[in-house]
């Protein structure tokens, strides 16, 4: 999956990149698995903006993944590789032997034509779902279930994959794509492989109205507001924060302070990202 270069034909052009999407075999999705996404601009159901920098962008479809991987009594093939406008990572369309059709995440490596399986049918292939107790230490992995059945939650971002490092009684340590080592329960199911399109980071969007494309607004510096709009806002020319420690719009501790509150699940982490958070 090389990167396309455009030629600099304009200023937007000029440093430009694109997927080559040679690995795309079906350019139109599968209907019965699609619904429909009504866009809500990063707001709540009280019409207040909660996710800032949102909004516009190009119409599409949800395509339905089954991320839970929980039809046991037959096999699939792989019918074809499909884009998803609404994440990083190709899908691939499978079909079960009894007709039933679904979408996947599509690993690295899995073509058309390839049979994969869920549980006890599954043989350690790229694309296979088993739970974790069943799966050699050491394995890539990818599409990790926090908790039993309740479908993949961790690594399904393009070109990402973990690495299942040891099993412990009822757990297991899986190494994450951040860093961090975590605990997970080996009955939690999760695909062998790593998740393909590997060179989506690599690619550089050229300008600012492809960002729109994808429904994305400016950003606006805080340096660059009032001191009404925002704390860094104010002074005379250009200034800097002047205060102990960047801050958000509304005053809180930004940039590298650690928000995160769940003591519920610390036990489960072994290591953190880095020794600094």
């Amino acid at each position: 999956m090389p990167v396309k270069v455009y030629k600099p034909t304009s200023a937007g052009r000029r440093g430009m990149t694109g997927h080559s999407f040679e690995e795309i075999t079906k350019s139109t999705p599968e209907r019965s698995l699609t619904e429909a996404i009504r866009k809500h601009g990063g707001r709540n159901n009280q019409g207040r903006v909660t996710v800032r920098h949102r909004g516009g962008g190009s119409k599409r479809r949800y395509r339905i993944i089954d991320f839970k991987r929980n039809k046991f009594d037959c096999a699939a093939q792989v019918v074809a590789v499909e884009y998803d406008p609404n994440r990083s990572a190709r899908i691939a369309l499978v079909e079960y032997e009894d007709g039933e059709r679904r979408y996947i995440i599509a690993p690295l490596g899995l073509k058309v034509g390839d049979r994969i399986g869920n549980g006890d049918l599954a043989q350690l292939r790229t694309g296979d779902a088993l739970q974790i107790r069943d799966i050699p230490v050491g394995t890539m992995i990818h599409n990790i279930e926090m908790l039993p059945g309740n479908g993949a939650q961790l690594v399904r971002a393009a070109g990402t994959s973990a690495q299942l490092l040891a099993k412990e009684g009822a757990y297991a340590t899986v190494r994450m794509p951040s860093g961090e080592m975590r605990l997970i329960n080996d009955r939690c199911m999760a695909t062998i492989g790593q998740v393909g399109n590997t060179d989506h980071a690599n690619v550089n969007l050229g300008k600012a109205g492809r960002k729109r494309w994808m429904g994305i607004r400016p950003t606006v510096r805080g340096v660059a507001m009032d001191p009404g709009s925002h704390p860094h806002g104010g002074g005379e020319g250009r200034s800097p924060i002047g205060m102990p420690g960047p801050k958000t719009p509304w005053g809180k501790p930004a940039l590298g302070k650690r928000t995160r509150v769940n003591r519920r699940t610390d036990k489960f982490i072994v290591r953190r990202r880095s020794s600094g958070r």
